[in-house]
């Protein structure tokens, strides 16, 4: 990657005209709207029998604000440059983005949560009309959830050329074999659809060996073993499902884009992906911070309130200088999708990616130290944020790949070629 460091397109960080209406009207939206009923929502689901279930008139509260939100124009605002969505710029989507990640339901309320997010994009931008019929309009109405099955046990599937889950062409149909784990949200009862990562052609060179298929969730076949657990938390009813693929046969035209284009596929979806959860991360440290400050103000000790306590002033400060940085590499790598394209910006978003949830799981780490016992109970939301943002470091590719990017071209930059 070179650029210029004073190119103005690139610097200029600011959003649009329409950007900013939404970013207000969105955040307008979370605080009446969306804040009120989280409680209650989780609260309903508290002691069900049934963990993979949502209890009678849980969902009713989800769909009821849904519904507002879909009202009000506050829907499908992820897809950039899309007809079927807002049309927003990436840097206008990472604004609005961070102001979602500070509620857990505020994605899924205007029909932008993962993985969602990105299986629309993948169907949007590669998929055929009739796949678009069947799977993408159910997916942006809301009406139906969505998997993407890649990650395997048996293998480093942060190297996509590694997958072996395979699928062989017999008589029309895709026969697919093979075991995946860690899929995020095929626990959910609302989940359909799993675009999965299968290898078509094991004989071809490396990045054309991949495919990916929609394989229907209740296809004959298809073995939800049990959800993976995330430091002893299943998270249900949403999931990281361990799933095997038993002669699965799905029809030869639910193939996307073609035959040996999965590679081409992951980089399409994970580019804005990986930024997406970094935008949310945004929100989510914020969100700590909050709850970090509430604490040390409004709790004694040794005769004078926490954070006053030891480098607890220090640490409030260096997270919110912390949160600043990582906004403006986010926005950064936000704005060079936007200007210069994903592939292009591969390098932007790799920086990101690496930097910011490792970033955040020190932010609420320190927010759960500032809380004391309660800080790891189930008495503050810390130790599910902070889960799930341990989580982020290994997901979308491991810190180490998102390093070896940036390394990478900082080599090349310097006029070395690393060895591959």
């Amino acid at each position: 990657m070179t650029y210029d460091p004073n190119d103005s397109e690139l610097n200029d960080l600011r959003m649009s005209d329409s950007g900013r209406a939404l970013y207000d009207r969105v955040k307008r939206f979370v605080a009446e709207e969306v804040d009120p009923i989280t409680e209650q929502f989780f609260t309903m689901g508290e002691g069900r029998e049934d963990r993979w279930s949502y209890v009678p008139g849980q969902l009713e509260l989800l769909e009821g604000v849904k519904d507002k939100a879909r009202a009000q124009g506050l829907w499908n605002f992820f897809l950039p440059d899309a007809e079927s969505g807002e049309g927003l710029k990436n840097l206008d989507y990472a604004f609005i983005a961070g102001v979602l990640g500070k509620n857990p339901l505020a994605s899924e309320c205007m029909n932008c949560s993962a993985p969602d997010t990105g299986n629309m994009e993948v169907l949007e931008r590669v998929g055929t009309p009739a796949q678009k019929q069947e799977w993408l309009v159910p997916l942006l109405e809301g009406k139906i959830r969505s998997a993407f099955a890649m990650t395997e046990p048996g293998h480093a599937s942060s190297d996509a050329r590694n997958i072996r889950t395979e699928a062989v062409l017999e008589k029309g149909e895709w026969v697919i074999n093979g075991e995946k784990f860690y899929i995020s949200g095929a626990g959910d009862p609302r989940c359909k659809i799993l675009i999965t990562m299968v290898q078509t052609n094991p004989d071809g060179p490396r990045h054309s060996q991949q495919s990916q298929i929609l394989v229907p969730i209740d296809t004959p076949g298809v073995e939800i073993v049990g959800p993976m657990h995330v430091f002893g938390d299943d998270d249900a009813p949403h999931g990281h499902m361990h799933i095997k693929f038993n002669n699965v046969r799905v029809p030869e035209d639910n193939i996307l884009l073609g035959e040996g284009r999965g590679f081409e596929i992951s980089q399409l979806r994970l580019g804005p992906g990986r930024i997406h959860h970094c935008m949310r991360s945004i929100g989510v440290a914020e969100r700590a911070l909050d709850l970090m400050i509430r604490r040390g103000g409004s709790r004694e000790a040794f005769g004078q309130p926490l954070a006053l306590l030891g480098k607890n002033l220090e640490v409030i400060s260096r997270a919110r200088i912390d949160i600043e940085a990582m906004r403006l590499m986010v926005l950064k790598a936000a704005k060079a999708m936007d200007v210069m394209g994903n592939k292009q910006a591969r390098v932007w978003v790799s920086m990101a990616k690496a930097y910011v949830p490792e970033i955040v799981c020190r932010i609420i780490d320190e927010a759960i130290q500032i809380h004391g016992a309660a800080g790891v109970s189930q008495w503050t939301p810390l130790s599910r944020m902070y889960a799930n943002q341990r989580t982020l470091r290994l997901a979308d590719g491991p810190d180490e790949v998102h390093h070896m990017v940036v390394g990478r071209n900082e080599m090349g930059n310097a006029g070395y070629k690393p060895q591959r």
